[in-house]
């Protein structure tokens, strides 16, 4: 138990340190995360990456720190984060009916099921998105400067 447990956390370290030696400022890497995050939270599975390391291009940030954001986004995560996506969708539309009723759909009715779904799935995970990216956009900021503070005091 003890080798599986110092295994693990040499691959943290690793991982750490690994996010550390990525090109780009703070603010470059931390953006590059962020938009990643902002990504993950759009059901567009298999796009997620390509979504945000598109977006890091735009904005000067760092692709491989996008990429690595969208795991947020997974096979774990996904009904949890689309379903809470579509719940923030429906508060924000001020729906009094925030659940999508699947007992009485008819073939005439299925598009406007859809989307009824698809709305209030895109404008949720839109808020979420940006809420999550820049808030992650920023911790990650903090942390690098915070580190970079660190190492520059002790040399």
């Amino acid at each position: 138990m003890g080798t599986i447990f110092l295994n693990l956390i040499k691959k943290i370290r690793k991982f750490i340190f690994w996010v550390w030696d990525q090109k780009g400022s703070p603010y470059q890497r931390a953006c590059g995360f962020g938009l990643g995050v902002f990504s993950a939270c759009f059901p567009f599975f298999g796009l997620q990456t390509l979504i945000g390391i598109f977006l890091a291009k735009i904005f000067n940030a760092n692709s491989l720190l996008a990429a690595l954001g969208t795991w947020i986004s997974n096979p774990i995560t996904y009904l949890p984060l689309y379903w809470f996506n579509y719940r923030i969708g429906s508060f924000f539309l001020d729906e009094e009916e925030t659940s999508l009723s699947l007992s009485h759909i008819a073939k005439n009715d299925l598009w406007s099921q859809g989307w009824y779904l698809s709305l209030r799935l895109l404008i949720g995970s839109t808020v979420v998105g940006l809420i999550s990216g820049i808030l992650s956009a920023v911790c990650l900021y903090l942390l690098l400067k915070s580190i970079s503070n660190h190492t520059h005091k002790h040399r």
